[in-house]
């Protein structure tokens, strides 16, 4: 018997056959074959027949009713020894990798069968979007919105990224084999070493420890994201524009001057996010920006280098332009010996000549070599526009805007500095180290530090331009005076000096987005933002968070109060002139803000994206939507199809009216859901209550990233427990109750049904808010839930939580019309059907473990059920497919 070799076939068979695709259920097949293999090998037949085992009454267990079947599952469990358990818990594991890799060689598979297929006109294309805009507004006018669209997404490294940097390295070398088990023929040679070199990875993935030994240093998680740039980012984002340069201009693309504008700018914290943070510092700041810069501006290099050897193109036939022999003549006095050495090799190929000086001083400015170092990015662009002209004078107009245009939108839209590095700060960190400021004195340490961080700035700023740093966040921005404290200490730093800065407000709490357009007026009368405003054409940028917000009044008022406070933000730009971008700090979670992102910038209130779409990308999304080129292109098409169209006037129209029509029942549901969820985490005793009966306290020894997962928190309160952890936790308990809670309340205490069978069809956020709870609830299980609740002593919460799930997904079902969870999403219930079984056994795994920890109450016993369960949370991550 092989490990999982049929899983597909296994939970409602008669569901599943039929809906999942041949070539996935095959990968599956194949890849769990091989884990079987793998399995006997390492532990042998015994440990495969205690898998197979545990296998068997968990999917029993899912497709009866239960009972008897899952306490079968719990008593082989606990008859496990704890050699056995880790065994077991590791070979699940292993497995939920593997069918993850194959789901996404499938959604790889599938994306490329749609580039052939003809599908342009869909409205989550940029060339359908446009096509759509057209109609609306005219030709010109979404030209206009064309020019404007702005893309852009910030990579965080918030720990939400549960699997170590050695096991996804093991994961992308399977895919590599699965590839070419693509394409090999099956009783080849090729095949053979294909499943040879599959089961050799396979080995290295099962004993390689899922656990960190090490909590990862902020330069650890700056180079982790490097991959990303450098397997994806800097080759997908050309594609994406050469496709919509294709579809503005079908017959000249590639032969005239591009029409599609670099749309996408790309930001991060990592490395410069302090909130919280000891560990990153002034010199960790400066650092992580060395590190990004070096990336990028290697990656020039290097392209310049392969395009100018291409441009073997003789003189004789397209000769260079005037402005072209005057710029080489600027680089043979700059750089007489790189010249001189280059046009000996190409006498005759004055434009391949002029590039491959054009790469030397790329590489000159990445080591530092100030008398060949472009000044900017400006001035390279300059130079390669110089060599288009001259191209496309002589004639070779597809190698002046082919290759060549793709080189001129990575230094648009990547500069010199790869990823615009934001600095974030708590508000409670300036106000104390502005107060020790103006009371004179030696500084604290914590102070010195602040006051190094616009030092720092400044140096980015001065080495590589502007842009590479100048967002400075203020996270629980309270008032005005929040903002104007940064300006205060970048002059107490550096005086006149000082750098150029936008503080960005951010309201992260349900008190603050109340009062975020009182603030927002408050902050308009600084004499620094003035300043600003008229430097950049009057943008302001606000950021809103929406962890802190749901923890704060639960995920329906939450969200609820964000939509409201958007409104309001965009009006009150309206109402001032001001050109504004809102920055969403979304999680991955549900709880967090998670889900389609594409459909939640369609849901956006009237005004507030205005073809501007910024949001965090954080822990495990980042390698979920960035991970694989084809993967990454259709996600940035997606965000900035959706950013053109969420403001075109019939979405604006239908987003606005709804609002209107349904604000009663938006207050209703605020109130209700609200009053709810204080019901819970308000009553005496839950934050005890609520470490004991999740991994809550255990998930904080897990090394998942370099900020710790508290701002010194004691069980007795939740107020410092971020967001990340609080939703972690419920998740890892099978209750996902960040994502639902409340809101069965709040939609009985409405009651008409047909309001809100109304509401669903004809009001997005609605709609977003009603799906993405389907979703929650699908990966909910009341078996297990009931479980993890038993290991608390409060038998009042307990029933509160179950009593709010049942009551959630009665009122859910209602209110969407469908049967069951996820029946309009077949595709995402089939695969939430077959995972769910193989996630039961882990949690199981997970529950022996935590009884065990809660026994042995710190003493020696604890250490194997500590390791037990944090195997378990590895697992259970990766078979859920989200953390934080």
């Amino acid at each position: 018997m092989t490990f999982i070799s049929t899983p597909l076939e296994e939970p409602g068979r008669d569901v599943v056959r039929g809906g999942v695709a041949d070539a996935l259920r095959s990968d599956v097949s194949l890849l769990g074959s091989l884990l079987g293999r793998i399995l006997t090998e390492a532990g042998g037949p015994e440990l495969l027949h205690d898998v197979e085992s545990l296998r068997g009454l968990a999917i029993e267990a899912y497709e009866g009713d239960g009972r008897v079947s899952i306490e079968a599952a719990e008593e082989l469990v606990e008859s496990f020894t704890p050699t056995r358990a880790e065994q077991v818990a590791r070979a699940f594991t292993v497995y939920f990798h593997l069918v993850n890799l194959a789901e996404e060689h499938h959604r790889v598979r599938v994306l490329r069968s749609r580039d052939t297929s003809k599908t342009d006109a869909a409205s989550d294309t940029l060339p359908g979007a446009l096509a759509r805009l057209v109609d609306e507004v005219g030709a010109d006018e979404a030209a206009a919105r064309l020019q404007g669209l702005r893309f852009h997404p910030v990579l965080t490294a918030h720990p939400t990224e549960a699997r170590r940097r050695a096991v996804a390295s093991a994961i992308r070398r399977i895919s590599e084999q699965l590839d070419r088990h693509d394409v090999v023929r099956p009783d080849s040679s090729a095949a053979i070493e294909v499943h040879r070199r599959m089961l050799e990875e396979i080995d290295t993935l099962w004993r390689t420890s899922p656990i960190r030994t090490t909590r990862p240093t902020p330069l650890d998680e700056v180079r982790t994201a490097m991959s990303i740039f450098d397997q994806t980012l800097f080759e997908v984002v050309p594609r994406v524009y050469r496709m919509l340069d294709d579809a503005l201009q079908p017959d000249a693309a590639g032969v005239a001057p591009a029409a599609a504008p670099a749309f996408m700018r790309l930001g991060t914290w990592i490395g410069g996010d302090r909130d919280g943070n000891p560990f990153v510092t002034a010199d960790t700041t400066l650092e992580a920006a060395r590190i990004a810069s070096e990336h990028v501006l290697f990656g020039l290099e290097r392209a310049a280098t392969r395009i100018g050897r291409t441009l073997t193109i003789d003189s004789s036939d397209t000769p260079a332009s005037a402005d072209l022999k005057a710029l080489w003549e600027r680089q043979s006095e700059l750089a007489a010996a790189v010249a001189s050495q280059i046009g000996t090799r190409a006498p005759h190929e004055p434009h391949r000549r002029v590039l491959l000086v054009v790469a030397s001083r790329i590489a000159a400015t990445r080591t530092g070599d100030e008398a060949l170092a472009y000044s900017g990015p400006e001035e390279l662009i300059a130079e390669l526009r110089v060599i288009q002209s001259s191209l496309s004078a002589g004639g070779a107009r597809r190698s002046a805007y082919g290759e060549l245009q793709a080189l001129v939108w990575q230094v648009q839209t990547f500069g010199f500095h790869l990823a615009e590095l934001e600095v974030r700060q708590h508000s409670k960190v300036h106000r104390e180290t502005l107060a020790e400021v103006r009371a004179g004195g030696e500084l604290g340490e914590m102070s010195q530090e602040v006051l190094a961080v616009f030092r720092t700035i400044k140096t980015l700023q001065d080495t590589y331009g502007v842009n590479a740093s100048r967002r400075y966040i203020v996270s629980f921005t309270q008032s005005a005076e929040d903002l104007a404290t940064v300006y205060e200490l970048a002059d107490a730093a550096l005086g006149a000096d000082a750098p150029v800065l936008d503080a960005v407000p951010l309201f992260e709490t349900f008190a603050d987005l109340e009062a975020s357009v009182d603030i927002l007026n408050g902050m308009l009368e600084l004499p620094a933002v003035q300043a600003r405003l008229a430097a950049t054409g009057r943008k302001v940028e606000v950021m809103l968070g929406y962890s802190d917000s749901s923890k704060d009044v639960g995920p329906v008022a939450a969200a609820l109060a964000l939509d409201t406070a958007q409104a309001r933000i965009s009006e009150w730009a309206a109402e001032n002139d001001i050109v504004l971008t809102l920055f969403h700090g979304r999680g991955g979670a549900l709880g967090r803000g998670g889900g389609p992102a594409n459909e939640a910038v369609m849901a956006q209130p009237p005004g507030s994206v205005d073809g501007r779409f910024k949001l965090t990308e954080q822990g495990e999304v980042i390698f979920a939507q960035y991970g694989d080129q084809s993967i990454a292109e259709r996600h940035i098409e997606q965000m900035a199809s959706a950013a053109l169209l969420a403001s075109a006037p019939a979405n604006e129209e239908a987003n606005r009216a709804a609002a209107a029509e349904f604000r009663s029942l938006a207050d209703r549901l605020d109130e209700t859901s609200r009053e709810r969820f204080f019901e819970l985490v308000k009553a005496d005793g839950f934050a005890p209550w609520f470490a004991q009966v999740t991994p809550m306290e255990e998930i904080g020894l897990l090394a998942l990233g370099s900020r710790p997962a508290r701002r010194g928190l004691s069980v007795e309160s939740l107020e410092d427990l971020r967001a990340i952890p609080w939703v972690f936790s419920w998740t890892q308990a099978r209750i996902n109750l960040t994502g639902w809670f409340g809101l069965g309340t709040a939609l009985k205490a409405v009651g008409d049904i047909d309001e809100l069978r109304a509401a669903y069809a004809r009001w997005p956020l609605f709609a977003a808010m009603i799906d993405n709870v389907e979703m929650s609830l699908a990966k909910t299980d009341v078996r297990l839930a009931e479980r993890y609740l038993a290991l608390g002593s409060r038998d009042d919460l307990r029933d509160l939580v179950l009593d709010e799930m049942a009551l959630t997904r009665e009122w859910v079902l209602r209110t969407s019309g469908n049967s069951e969870l996820l029946e309009r999403r077949p595709v995402l219930q089939r695969a939430v059907r077959l995972r769910s079984p193989y996630v039961d056994a882990l949690s199981l795994l997970q529950l022996r473990a935590l009884r065990a920890l809660r026994s042995a109450e710190g003493s020696d016993a604890a250490a194997e059920p500590l390791r037990l369960l944090l195997f378990t949370v590895n697992g259970v991550a990766a078979g859920l497919q989200n953390t934080g």
